[in-house]
């Protein structure tokens, strides 16, 4: 039975799913977007989104709690830069998973996890509207 056991081991021991999980969340921070499984996906959304929501609280304290996670400097400081303030802005749901198929080696289930606010598709002002065109139908001459 797997009562109250609530994380995924994703196969590995504990230091080194801590230090896969400070991976990925440092390199998410640092380039916005990542794909990897989608197991190790969820994963890491229950790992950053508490950290994004204490890089709210902009004091020396939640630096030093956010590197004890990442162990990366330049992603915390880029966590604390000015580009963060729209996420920190939201309430809540930094990240978004979008799956996009299947690995080719192992057809292990692939996805993209995301910043929800450094996409430009979604969050663009400006939509562009397609514009339908039709052919003209000629008519054939019998």
């Amino acid at each position: 039975m797997n009562h109250r056991n609530k994380n995924n081991h994703l196969g590995r021991k504990r230091g080194h799913r801590k230090s896969l999980l400070s991976n990925m969340a440092s390199s998410l921070i640092k380039k916005k977007r990542i794909f990897t499984t989608l197991a190790k996906a969820k994963a890491l959304r229950k790992y950053i989104e508490p950290i994004i929501t204490k890089s709210k609280i902009h004091t020396t304290h939640s630096k030093r709690n956010i590197f004890s996670y990442l162990k990366d400097k330049t992603a915390v400081s880029e966590l604390f830069k000015d580009i963060f303030q729209k996420v920190r802005e939201r309430p809540g749901g930094y990240t978004r998973i979008i799956k996009t198929g299947f690995r080719f080696g192992d057809q292990a289930s692939f996805s993209l996890i995301e910043l929800v606010d450094f996409n430009e598709i979604y969050t663009s002002k400006k939509i562009k509207k397609s514009i339908r065109r039709s052919r003209k139908k000629i008519k054939q001459s019998e």
